[in-house]
């Protein structure tokens, strides 16, 4: 027993060495220069985000130069959308021009079966088959042509919702031009016949 305590220092000078105490302490440095590293490289890897506009060409306010004839569309290859209150879309075939022969308005809303888009895609569809017919008036080089008339009851979302809907159904050509008397009537003819 005498043996174990003096092996185990038992209050002897010669007895187990006590070890350092190590320090705690972490050196962050490195730390810091692999977050600036980090950085820089996101920052250079990363590409801004453009925001998202619609390009729109307006008219010009100028008078055309005498020798520059005016723009006529074809009446077989222009559709006349009408923006109306509660996202209602009327349309109907042609510019609606003459009082005498009004045009068959039809009504529908922004949804993906039986839409807008759906009488877009039809529109496209007869004019690139009609074209080619050889009949008088048309030329193989026309296209379909969309007239948007926004009623002030229509709202902003209504007006992007048609220039995403053209865009989709890759119609170039297109106005936006306000609305006439004549249009209103047709709203409300369509609105009683359909009793709403």
């Amino acid at each position: 027993m005498a043996e174990i305590q003096e092996k185990s220092g038992g209050g002897k000078k010669g007895g187990v060495k006590k070890g350092k105490k190590l320090s705690t302490r972490i050196d962050l440095t490195p730390m810091v220069d692999l977050g600036f590293l980090l950085i820089t490289f996101f920052i250079f890897t990363t590409t801004m985000s453009k925001p998202k506009t619609m390009d729109i060409v307006m008219p010009s306010d100028k008078p055309l130069p005498p020798n520059v004839k005016p723009t006529l569309v074809k009446d077989y290859t222009v559709m006349t959308v009408l923006l109306s209150k509660e996202h209602r879309v009327y349309y109907y075939l042609g510019i609606g021009s003459d009082p005498l022969n009004p045009p068959k308005v039809n009504v529908t809303y922004f949804q993906n079966k039986n839409g807008i888009r759906d009488a877009l895609i039809a529109l496209h569809t007869r004019v690139l088959e009609e074209r080619n017919n050889g009949a008088a008036g048309h030329d193989p080089s026309d296209v379909p042509v969309v007239i948007i008339k926004p009623d002030t009851t229509c709202t902003f979302d209504d007006m992007v919702n048609m220039w995403d809907e053209l865009r989709i159904n890759d119609i170039q050509i297109s106005a936006m031009v306000d609305i006439s008397d004549v249009d209103r009537d047709f709203i409300k003819a369509t609105e009683t016949a359909n009793g709403g």
